[in-house]
């Protein structure tokens, strides 16, 4: 476990998703939804427009962990995920992630996962959980 390692750490990245990123997730995960694929179905919704993927969202969370914050990477253990509002194709969104409880008998860390959009409105919150080196 790092040694420098403490409760408050914390990182962020923000990400414009694409409309190549959203079709390739949807290819990857076979999550073909056509509000997040087709511009006619999405603006008869009641978002009025394509939405990216809420999963491929909350997986800025797997950038933080395994690359960014812990030096040495992170094993997921475990991720809640409540998904707050929609994020829009082009939108601007920071996924953020900060170390609340650092066990003292294992190294395993929960961290308070969230993703703003430009807007500044929460749209995903949770809680991660990682083993780290």
């Amino acid at each position: 476990m790092s040694k420098t390692m403490k409760v408050g750490d914390s990182a962020s990245v923000t990400k414009v998703f694409t409309e190549e990123e959203v079709r390739q997730f949807a290819t990857i995960s076979g999550d073909t939804n056509p509000i997040h694929l087709d511009k006619e179905f999405a603006a008869a919704s009641v978002f009025g427009q394509r939405v990216v993927h809420g999963m491929l969202t909350a997986s800025l969370f797997s950038t933080l962990l395994g690359a960014k914050l812990f030096e040495d990477g992170a094993i997921y253990l475990g991720q809640s995920l409540s998904f707050k509002a929609p994020v829009l194709l082009g939108e601007a969104v920071t996924a953020s992630v900060e170390i609340i409880k650092i066990r003292e008998d294992k190294p395993i860390v929960t961290l308070r996962a969230v993703c703003v959009n430009s807007k500044g409105q929460v749209v995903i919150e949770g809680e991660s959980i990682v083993k780290v080196a």
